[in-house]
């Protein structure tokens, strides 16, 4: 924990919009080979953290809507969102681990369905005493939550690498927050997505928090990395969440501010 301290609060003073934590309960071993065995419980990681910066917003990337009931995730991290001051960004994904669905007992095969109406319930809930709601998985009235988020309006966003979880976005949420995927794809999906009825319904703007799929390395490749800024400004990114090539943790920081100088030249 001490060399994530370092580098969140490197990243705020370097004025970077937000940090994220994924969330694994437990992952099979053949995965962990795969995607990485470590994955730091994101309430208690944006607690800690929390106390120790001001400004730098806490975004899960992501929360898998199928293991917790919507109130359940109301009230924790609307005290998170109480406890930081109003840094919360909720990015959360209808998951896919069917493994680690099995081991909490949580229904996997409409788990789309189920995360869409989490999602219209949280919606209706994060910021409210006495939340309501009524829709095809959960219903409930009459209870009161305390603490509970103090943004008006706690933003969103989606996470996930398939048209689906960009349709859920514009349909549902503040952001798309994708990964994985390479920009002439995400290009592609997007102007698919803004020509649709519900891209036109929307009334407000989406926030499109692009990742990029290679790791970027500005301090030995600054034109390199300008260049791929400059790929995605192009397709409409409105937040960057970044990557570095890094060798250690002092090296990183390195990068962070390597990245910030790039980007205000």
């Amino acid at each position: 924990m001490p060399d994530v301290e370092r580098v969140v609060v490197e990243a705020e003073r370097l004025g970077y919009h937000h940090v994220t934590c994924s969330e694994h309960v437990a992952v099979p071993r053949a995965v962990a080979e795969v995607r990485g065995a470590t994955y730091w419980d994101p309430l208690a990681t944006f607690g800690y953290l929390a106390a120790r910066t001001s400004t730098i917003r806490l975004a899960t990337f992501v929360l898998v809507l199928g293991y917790h009931h919507p109130l359940a995730i109301a009230k924790r991290y609307g005290t998170l969102d109480r406890v930081c001051g109003g840094r919360l960004i909720l990015g959360v994904g209808v998951g896919s681990l069917e493994e680690e669905f099995d081991l909490l007992g949580a229904p996997f095969d409409d788990r789309g369905e189920r995360g869409d109406d989490a999602i219209r319930a949280l919606r209706a809930s994060l910021s409210q005493p006495e939340p309501s709601y009524s829709g095809a998985h959960y219903e409930y009235e009459g209870f009161v939550v305390d603490p509970h988020a103090v943004q008006e309006r706690v933003p969103i966003w989606i996470g996930g690498r398939t048209a689906r979880s960009l349709r859920r976005a514009v349909e549902l949420a503040d952001g798309w927050a994708p990964f994985g995927i390479g920009t002439a794809d995400l290009a592609t999906m997007l102007e698919r997505a803004r020509q649709s009825d519900a891209w036109a319904r929307r009334g407000t703007s989406l926030a499109l928090v692009l990742q990029n799929e290679r790791p970027l390395d500005p301090g030995a490749a600054p034109e390199r990395v300008a260049e791929r800024l400059a790929t995605f400004a192009e397709i409409g990114t409105t937040i960057l969440s970044v990557r570095f090539v890094h060798h250690s943790v002092d090296h990183y920081i390195e990068q962070l501010a390597a990245l910030a100088e790039l980007a205000s030249a």
